[in-house]
Order: structure tokens, then C-alpha cells, then sequence
């Protein structure tokens, strides 16, 4: 059983949405993000995202960007973001990495596949890898026993997205904005509909996967927006914007405490 659909799940079972919180490893420090991610897992995430710092965040709007790019300027690699991750799901909440597929490539898929399990990590989300060029990754993550997230967008067509539901495991990650990740201010109002049609053919297809959703969100009220039609609040601009801004380590952890709290509660709010 997926620990990602356990945990969407048991907030299913509370009534509301469950809050998945991304950040890159490596930001602002490898130590910072750990501390930062366990932080919100503290005050309230329910699924935790780690970031592969790479050095073409194609798909990555700028404040990702500055974080990456301070992430990689400080050394970060590979091993860090295992450490992360070990450090991070030692909380008990399902942790699973987001990256662009280049560096999973190049280190070797299944030893990457085989590390991540070994970090206790729940599986991978890859943003620009497509189920068909996904063999070899469909592959390791049975093998091991992870969860592959794929990408449904507003522009997929019914079709891509049977395509994609079919290939995923974990949850089906749908990005509600056209563009590059940050947070806005408000949800894009093709958002319910995205999510309505990747529910109708997970149905369709006989399958049990919820809904996540993210790109966009940045408090407590746009969560409570998205958890009215979607399994999971997908955040991470917001966060990151929150160690940016900061003047230090202990103001930028009081920051994302603060913002974990008010989307902990956005997704517990009755509209």
C-alpha cells in the first residue's frame, strides 16, 4: 500500500484535503531544509515534497529558481537530497522527491530508485517525463515499491490524461496553471474542471487515486478554495518565499510555521 494514498486517505477519513508541502533540498542550507521541512511537518503537512536542485529549472517560476540556484551555489547534490529525505521521513510522514528526470538519468535509474527506497522515500514526481518515455523508471519504482507521480495539465487531453491516471501511483499531481510554478493570487478557474476530468477517467478506468493540486497556492484561504474539489493542497512557493524573505534562519522557520498553520487550517475550512 502507498504511504502517499495513506496519508490521502486518513484526511480523506477527517473530512478534508490532505496538504502536501514542497521544498528544494539544499535551501537555504542542507541542514536549513531539513529543519524547515520537519518544521512543516510539525505544524501540519500531511506529505512532504523534496526538490532535486538542477541547474535548468525549465518548468520553475522564480522564486523556486533563486532557491535552486542557492541550493546549488552551496554544494548540494545528489546524496543531500537523500539525506533529506531520510531526515525528513524519520517523522512518519510519507516523503517523496520532485525532480526533473536529467539527474535520475545520469546517476542510473534503478540505483537512484534503489537509494530513494533506502532513504525511506515514498516514490517520485517528474514533472517532464511522460509515461511513455517512462520505461525504465515504471520499471524501478515496481521493483522498489514507489509511487511515480505523473502531470496532468490543463491543456491534456481526455485521453492524455486516461494515459497518464493509468501509469500513476501514489496520487495524480494536476497543475492548475499555464506557466511556470508561484504562488498567485487566486486559483485558476480551470482548476475544478482539471481535477473533475482526471477523476472521471481514474473512475473510468476502475482505479483509486486521488486528486492532488498544486501551482498557485499561496494561504489559507486559496487552500480552502482548492480542498473544496481537490484531495490534496500542493505548496511550495509559499514556503520558500517565506525562508527567502527572512533576515534569518529563525524568523524564516517562524514564517513557514505561521503559513503551515493557516493552509492546516484553509483545508479544514468549510466554504
Amino acid at each position: 500500500m502507498s504511504s502517499v494514498k495513506t496519508a490521502y486517505d486518513k484526511a480523506k477519513a477527517e473530512g478534508r484535503a490532505a496538504l502536501v508541502g514542497y521544498l528544494p533540498a539544499g535551501f537555504p542550507s542542507v541542514d536549513g531544509a531539513i529543519e524547515a521541512a520537519r518544521t512543516m511537518v510539525d505544524a501540519g503537512c500531511d506529505v512532504i515534497e523534496i526538490g532535486l536542485p538542477y541547474s535548468d529549472p525549465m518548468m520553475d517560476g522564480p522564486t523556486i529558481q533563486d532557491a535552486v540556484h542557492q541550493a546549488l551555489v552551496g554544494g548540494a547534490r545528489v546524496a543531500d537530497v537523500f539525506r533529506t529525505v531520510e531526515a525528513v521521513a524519520e517523522t512518519g510522514v510519507p516523503t517523496l522527491v520532485m525532480t526533473y528526470w536529467n539527474p535520475v538519468d545520469r546517476y542510473g535509474v534503478d540505483a537512484f530508485a534503489r537509494d530513494l527506497k533506502s532513504a525511506g522515500g515514498a516514490g517520485l514526481i517528474t514533472p517532464d517525463l511522460t509515461p511513455e518515455e517512462g520505461g525504465d523508471w515504471l520499471a524501478a519504482a515496481d521493483a522498489h515499491d514507489l509511487d511515480k507521480v505523473f502531470l496532468v495539465a490543463l491543456s491534456s487531453t481526455d485521453e492524455r490524461i486516461e494515459k497518464i491516471t493509468a501509469a500513476s501511483r501514489g496520487f495524480v499531481y494536476a497543475a492548475s496553471l499555464m506557466g511556470v510554478t508561484g504562488a498567485r493570487t487566486a486559483v485558476d478557474t480551470g482548476a475544478p474542471r482539471l481535477v473533475e476530468r482526471t477523476r472521471a477517467s481514474i473512475e473510468k478506468q476502475g482505479l483509486d487515486l486521488p486528486v492532488g493540486l498544486g501551482l498557485g497556492v499561496g494561504d489559507g484561504a486559496q487552500a480552502a478554495e482548492v480542498a473544496g474539489f481537490a484531495d490534496g493542497v500542493i505548496v511550495g512557493s509559499a514556503f520558500i518565499r517565506r525562508l527567502l524573505d527572512a533576515p534569518d534562519q529563525a524568523s524564516g522557520l517562524a514564517g513557514v510555521r505561521a503559513l503551515t498553520a493557516d493552509l492546516a487550517r484553509g483545508v479544514r475550512r468549510e466554504l
